[in-house]
């Protein structure tokens, strides 16, 4: 068949993004994860363009590599960091997929696809709770949790895509083979890699997970005075002015469970704690405005990174768009009740 470039265009971009994020001290497993994925779209670039029949067999067991690095990442990135040990126990599923090539070979329409989707419905499950992600950047609201349900759904595909192939070959469209196996896997790939590389899908650098987050009982009362403690804490020491805090790095200045903290921010303002952290930014981002300072000044000294987060929240807010409340600095806006409502500034 005519060679298609797609997957060597989705190797030279993923190589390209893991090259850039090892530069930029990015985390190790999800430099590894970019580099595996362009691992992957070459093997597919060998396999089906220039029909190198010697690596057909490799090419269902080293893409069992792509959705349990995604997990590692994932987990690496926004839950815990993990140690060498448990990274190890996931090298199971590539393990049993080659074990499967070697004895069974007809299984893997099975194997893999099972593969794919149990790792791809892991992280969606891990997604339902945003206490389960105590890495990510408080910054970035839930763009985090969005990009990483894409790529749980993106994995679980990937998992309907071999199945498809696996059909095909059964009813003997084997012609249609070579092109779904290429535009699956490297629309897969392409997606999978420029999501995860995405800043908003990482977690703060250097960040480390030391609270484990056991849930409490805990009262009404005490979450109103754990919050009265945090608005105490953050006008003494105004961590939320850090684009890279977190809520395991808020935690644990706090001395408490990563879960109580976000419990008690939960129910006794009925934000989270990525929206109550952004508000008192949003604050701080209007005085700047309203003393003078410039947008994108008042973005920077406030804790966001990104314009689009900081437009983003400050519309929430505030309910106007930053420019107009430039130009109207004396506008009453929810932002302002809500701080002499608290007592924060």
């Amino acid at each position: 068949m005519p060679m298609l470039p797609i997957p060597a265009f989705v190797a030279l971009v993923l190589g390209y993004l893991a090259l850039r994020t090892y530069l930029s001290g990015g985390r190790p497993p999800l430099v590894i994860f970019l580099a595996i994925c362009a691992l992957q779209s070459c093997l597919v670039t060998l396999v089906v363009g220039y029909e190198i029949e010697w690596l057909r067999p490799i090419l269902p067991v080293s893409a069992t590599i792509v959705p349990v690095l995604a997990w590692v990442t994932f987990q690496d990135a926004l839950v815990s960091r993990m140690a060498l040990r448990s990274m190890a126990a996931h090298v199971a599923a590539p393990v049993f997929a080659l074990f499967c090539r070697l004895f069974a070979p007809e299984t893997l329409d099975f194997v893999v696809p099972l593969i794919f989707a149990g790792y791809g419905g892991a992280i969606l499950l891990r997604l339902q709770s945003a206490s389960d992600m105590p890495l990510a950047r408080l910054e970035a609201g839930p763009i985090p949790a969005v990009i990483w349900q894409v790529l749980g759904w993106a994995l679980i595909a990937s998992a309907i895509s071999d199945v498809l192939i696996a059909m095909a070959f059964a009813t003997g469209n084997e012609n249609w083979t070579g092109w779904m196996i290429t535009l699956s896997s490297s629309l897969v790939l392409l997606f999978v890699g420029l999501l995860s590389g995405s800043p908003s899908a990482s977690g703060s650098p250097g960040d480390e997970r030391q609270i484990p987050h056991s849930p409490p009982r805990q009262t009404r009362a005490e979450d109103i005075k754990i919050v009265a403690n945090l608005q105490a804490f953050l006008s003494r020491e105004p961590m939320h002015l850090d684009p890279n805090l977190t809520l395991a790095r808020l935690s644990r200045r706090m001395h408490l469970p990563e879960k109580r903290l976000s419990t008690a921010v939960n129910r006794a303002t009925g934000a989270n704690v990525s929206r109550y952290i952004n508000s008192w930014r949003i604050r701080h981002a209007c005085g700047l405005i309203e003393e003078g300072a410039s947008i994108t000044e008042a973005m920077l000294a406030s804790g966001f990174n990104t314009k689009s987060n900081f437009n983003r929240e400050f519309l929430r807010e505030t309910g106007i768009a930053p420019s107009k409340w430039q130009r109207k600095p004396l506008v009453t806006s929810k932002v302002t009740s809500l701080a002499k409502a608290s007592g924060s500034p």
